[in-house]
């Protein structure tokens, strides 16, 4: 016998895409469902004829959707969102012909981004990151990561995972820290890579021990740092407790999938140049394979993933906004669903299951991503008739309402 709770809430009167393994149909869609939400939990989740007599009773308080599509809430699983200036010059460089590399190897690039983050106040850091986040969050996104990178050393490393996580405890959606101090090459360090390496292993135990890291990441790339280095770091991390996960292959195969999957990585990221082995790697690992069109997109590369590969061999793929001023100045995790499609070839029953249960998996949150009894209560209404609308409107936000932890928190629904 189903027992009622106290006080939970019955959202009914709409279409319901589960994203559930094993659903009898495309996307775990029910055409009249209905969900039981019980404080931060999910409670029940089906058909609506098929809800037990306490809930269909009237015991709950109850919310009619009018027919609305509800998914779970989205997750942005690869952001660098703290920072401080933009780089609309180096847009127009790259529009002239100047390549990305060309001018990273300037002084521009991730070097300029950190200059302009040292320069800018804590508050005005928090300002515009929270700015970012909220137009994220207006479209449907409940679960966030962010990466520093933008620092580049102790003290603002620190400075910008305190950002991050300050963003967490002031917006209604989950915030998850991501260490990269090996993005970039400091201009104090020039030449000096394997110390600058060295300085980041000391960095890293101390931000940990702060409660400022939940994962750690690196930029394996020829304009970045070798193989040999990140192993470095990730031999530390893996001492100290932390997952990993790797910008990897974006420019070149250096083999960086193959080597985060040594150690377990939650995901490897980019992934235009990945290749046989480190798909295989990735399958034995059981990382997702996050991808990320805007940068595909924004830096007008050529070079497609190998999705058909990731298929074959059913790598789980997620996808991401990849914010960040030089490369993807997205704030639309929409827009990316349809350029998954558009420019992948994507489905839109894969991309939306990438921006939902395989970014979950992506960032080690077993807990959302799907809406099933006893997960956390983070969903999404639409105005929207199905599933694939997500990955089709081009310059329209259809979200009604984003529920967090079991909270209507933009904007609130009518209750009847």
């Amino acid at each position: 016998m189903t027992i009622a709770p106290a006080s939970p809430t019955l959202w009914h009167n709409c279409r319901v895409a589960t994203l559930q393994a094993g659903a009898s149909s495309p996307y775990g869609l029910i055409d009249d469902g209905a969900l039981v939400v019980d404080g931060a939990r999910l409670l029940w989740v089906g058909a609506r004829q098929a809800l037990p007599g306490d809930f269909a009773g009237g015991v709950c308080q109850r919310i009619d959707l009018g027919g609305a599509l509800v998914t779970p809430g989205l997750i942005d699983c690869h952001t660098h969102l703290v920072y401080g200036g933009t780089r609309a010059d180096e847009f127009e460089q790259r529009l002239q012909g100047a390549s990305y590399e060309a001018i990273a190897r300037a002084g521009g690039g991730i070097r300029s981004t950190v200059a302009a983050t040292r320069a800018a106040s804590t508050d005005e850091l928090l300002r515009l990151a929270m700015a970012r986040a909220q137009c994220l969050q207006q479209q449907g996104v409940t679960t966030l990561e962010i990466k520093s990178g933008y620092g580049l050393s102790l003290a603002h490393e620190r400075r910008c995972l305190q950002v991050a996580r300050a963003l967490g405890q002031r917006l209604p959606l989950t915030v998850r820290t991501t260490f990269l101090g090996a993005h970039a090459l400091p201009s104090e360090y020039e030449g000096r890579a394997d110390d600058y390496i060295d300085a980041i292993c000391t960095w890293l135990p101390e931000l940990a021990h702060e409660g400022l890291v939940d994962a750690v990441d690196a930029f394996c790339e020829h304009i970045a740092f070798s193989p040999v280095q990140v192993r470095r770091v990730f031999e530390l991390a893996r001492t100290i407790g932390l997952p990993v996960k790797l910008h990897a292959e974006q420019l070149s195969d250096q083999g960086g999938a193959v080597l985060a999957c040594e150690f377990g990585a939650l995901s490897c990221d980019h992934l235009e140049y990945l290749g046989e082995a480190g798909v295989r790697a990735m399958v034995a690992a059981g990382s997702v394979a996050v991808l990320l069109p805007g940068a595909f997109y924004f830096l007008r590369e050529t070079k497609l993933p190998p999705i058909a590969a990731l298929r074959q061999h059913d790598v789980p793929m997620a996808l991401a906004t990849d914010h960040n001023p030089g490369s993807s100045p997205v704030l639309s995790l929409l827009l990316m669903l349809n350029m998954a499609c558009t420019l992948f070839r994507l489905t839109p029953e894969e991309a939306l299951r990438a921006v939902t249960v395989h970014a979950a998996r992506a960032l080690g949150l077993p807990d959302r991503g799907t809406l099933a009894a006893g997960q956390r209560a983070d969903f999404c209404v639409w105005a929207l008739d199905h599933p694939n609308e997500l990955s089709y409107w081009l310059g329209r936000n259809p979200c009604q309402t984003v529920v967090v932890a079991g909270q209507a928190v933009l904007p609130s629904p009518i209750t009847n």
